[in-house]
């Protein structure tokens, strides 16, 4: 985890809530994607295409949800 680039174009996901509770990703590097969180921009989860990929596919499937 670090600090990303100023000029990074960050994406919020179209799931956010309003009240601030918002993920974000962005293209680092040809092969490199951040992900973050909007209430704590300074720190990046960089993860390579494939392991973002796999990660969203696990969200989106519920596997990291709460009980």
């Amino acid at each position: 985890m670090t600090t990303d680039p100023p000029a990074t174009p960050w994406r919020k996901s179209t799931r956010s809530l309003a009240a601030g509770e918002c993920v974000e990703l962005a293209r680092l590097a040809p092969r490199l994607t951040g992900l973050r969180d909007s209430k704590n921009a300074t720190v990046v989860l960089r993860l390579d295409v494939s392991e973002a990929r796999t990660f969203l596919d696990h969200i989106k499937a519920g596997r990291h949800d709460r009980p």
